[in-house]
C-alpha cells in the first residue's frame, strides 16, 4: 500500500511530517480477517472513550490528553511502519459499520471529527499548515500590512481570552465569518466587513470543518454502497462482522458470575430494587405484573440474570413460575423452557452465551408490546421521571437525567441514577447492566457488612 503523508520542508531542509491522514480513499491492502475486526475494536476503543470523555465533561486540556492516551494504548501496531495502514484500516471498517443508519453516521461523524480535532492539535504549526494545504483551502496569509492595521483589535480579542497575541512569525488567516461559527459563537475572534480573523493556532476549526463535511458526504456514499453492493456481496464473510461491531463491548465479560456467586429465588426481589439498573428492574416488575415478556425481553433478562449468578435450575423455576399464571406449565415446558436451558449452554451448540452490554441494549429497536431495550433512550420523558421517581431519585437529579438522555447521553443518565441511589461516585461510568449489578452489591456489602 502506498501511504500518503503530508509534508513541507522548513527552512533548515528539514521535512516536516505528519502522519495524520485525511481518509479520502481506502487503502489498496489485502487485509486479513482477523485485522480486520482486531483493528477496528481498537479504533472503536478510542472512539468510545472520547465519547465518554465528552459526556462526562472534561474540559479541552483533559480531553486532549485522554485522546492521546488512548491513541497510544490502543491504535499503536507492533511494527511501527505499520501505525498508519492500522489507522487508515481502521477508520475504512468503522466508516462501513456506521454508515448503516443516520444514528450510527451521526456517532461516528461527532466521534471522528473530535478525534481529528485533537489529533490536529498537537501537530507542528509547519505540519498544521502542510495539512491545510492538503485541504486546499482557498485562504491566504493576512500581509504584514493588513496585520499592522487591525493588530490593536487583535489584541482586544486575544486580552478578552486571557490570552496574549503571538507577534513573532504572527500568521492569520482572513476567512468568511460563516465558516468558523464556533468561533464567532465564542466571541474568539476580530470580524471585519464580514471576515473573520483567525489565528494559526485556532485554524483547527476550518480544518475541521472541511474535515467533518468530507466525512459526512462520504458516509452517505458509502451507506448507499453498503446497502445495493457490499452487503449481499459479503453476506458470508464481512458482513456478519461488520453487522455486529457496532454493539461490541469491549469491556469485562459477565457471561458468568464473578464476585458474586449466585443469587437464589427467595432474595431476588429484593436485590431488584437493590442493584438492578432501571434497564433490567423494568423488564424484572413487567415479568411479575403481566407474567410474561416477549423475546426480547426475555433474552435481555434472562441472559443479566445469568450473569448475576442465577443457577439454571432456578432460572427455569423463575420463569415457570410467572409464566405458567398466563400460558399454563406444559405450553412454559413445550415453547420456553428450551431457550432458557439454550441461553445457559445447555441445548443446542452449547454457548455460554453473554449477558448483553449497554451498547447492545441502547442499539436494540423494541417494537409495540416489547419492554425490552434502553429506558432513557425509550422511555417518554414522562415515562421516564416516573421510573425514576419510584427509584427514590430526587427531582433534582431526575433533571439532570432526562438532560442526559434527552442528549444521548444515555450511559452517563444510568450513571447518575446509579451514583444517586447510592450516595457513591461512579468514575468509569457505567457500561454494562452486570457491572452496575456488581458495583452496587460492593457498595451495599461495604455499607451493611453483608450483600443487600
Amino acid at each position: 500500500m502506498q501511504v500518503v503523508g503530508y509534508h513541507r520542508k522548513s527552512s533548515s531542509n528539514d521535512v516536516v511530517v505528519s502522519t495524520l491522514p485525511l481518509y479520502r480513499s481506502a487503502p489498496p491492502l489485502e487485509v486479513r480477517l482477523e485485522d480486520f475486526e482486531l483493528f477496528a475494536m481498537d479504533r472503536l476503543r478510542v472512539l468510545k472513550g472520547i465519547s465518554d470523555g465528552l459526556s462526562r465533561g472534561k474540559k479541552p486540556e483533559e480531553m486532549e490528553k485522554l485522546v492521546m492516551d488512548l491513541w497510544k494504548a490502543s491504535m499503536r501496531h507492533p511494527q511501527a511502519t505499520e501505525d498508519v495502514n492500522k489507522d487508515n484500516i481502521s477508520h475504512f471498517v468503522l466508516r462501513l459499520v456506521y454508515c448503516r443508519t443516520e444514528e450510527l453516521r451521526k456517532w461516528f461523524l461527532s466521534m471522528e471529527t473530535a478525534l481529528f480535532r485533537y489529533r490536529f492539535h498537537v501537530e507542528s504549526s509547519q505540519a498544521q499548515r502542510a495539512l491545510m494545504s492538503e485541504f486546499n483551502l482557498p485562504y491566504k496569509a493576512v500581509s504584514n500590512a493588513e496585520f499592522e492595521s487591525v493588530e490593536d483589535k487583535l489584541r482586544q480579542v486575544a486580552r478578552s481570552m486571557g490570552q496574549t497575541l503571538p507577534i513573532a512569525d504572527a500568521i492569520f488567516y482572513k476567512v468568511p465569518f460563516e465558516e468558523v461559527p464556533e468561533l464567532v459563537a465564542g466571541h474568539r475572534v476580530f470580524i471585519h466587513k464580514g471576515h473573520a480573523y483567525v489565528a494559526m493556532n485556532q485554524v483547527v476549526s476550518l480544518v475541521v470543518t472541511q474535515f467533518r463535511s468530507h466525512l459526512s458526504k462520504a458516509l452517505i456514499l458509502t451507506n448507499r454502497k453498503w446497502t445495493f453492493t457490499i452487503r449481499e456481496q459479503e453476506k458470508d464473510r464481512l458482513t456478519p462482522i461488520v453487522e455486529a461491531l457496532c454493539t461490541s463491548y469491549l469491556g469485562p465479560d459477565y457471561s458468568q458470575p464473578k464476585d458474586f456467586a449466585e443469587i437464589s429465588i427467595k432474595d431476588i426481589d429484593q436485590i431488584a430494587k437493590t442493584s438492578f439498573p432501571l434497564c433490567m428492574r423494568h423488564l424484572f416488575e413487567k415479568v411479575r405484573e403481566d407474567h410474561h415478556l416477549k423475546h426480547g425481553g426475555r433474552m435481555q433478562l434472562g441472559l443479566f440474570l445469568k450473569g448475576v449468578g442465577l443457577k439454571v435450575d432456578d432460572a427455569l423455576a423463575f420463569w415457570k413460575a410467572e409464566f405458567a399464571q398466563k400460558v399454563g406449565a406444559e405450553r412454559f415446558d413445550k415453547e420456553y423452557a428450551y431457550n432458557i436451558r439454550h441461553n445457559y449452554g445447555r441445548e443446542g451448540k452449547r454457548t455460554d452465551y453473554t449477558p448483553y452490554s449497554c451498547q447492545k441494549v441502547i442499539l436494540s429497536t423494541p417494537g409495540v408490546g416489547d419492554h425490552h431495550g434502553c429506558p432513557y433512550r425509550h422511555f417518554s420523558e414522562e415515562n421516564l421521571r416516573a421510573a425514576l421517581a419510584r427509584m427514590g431519585v430526587g427531582s433534582r437529579i431526575v433533571e439532570d437525567v432526562i438532560d442526559k438522555a434527552r442528549n444521548r447521553h444515555y450511559q452517563l443518565a444510568c450513571t447518575l441514577t446509579f451514583e444517586a441511589g447510592h450516595g457513591s461516585s461512579c468514575d468509569a461510568g457505567v457500561n454494562h447492566p452486570n457491572q452496575y449489578f456488581i458495583e452496587s452489591q460492593k457498595i451495599l456489602q461495604s455499607k451493611n457488612g453483608s450483600v443487600a
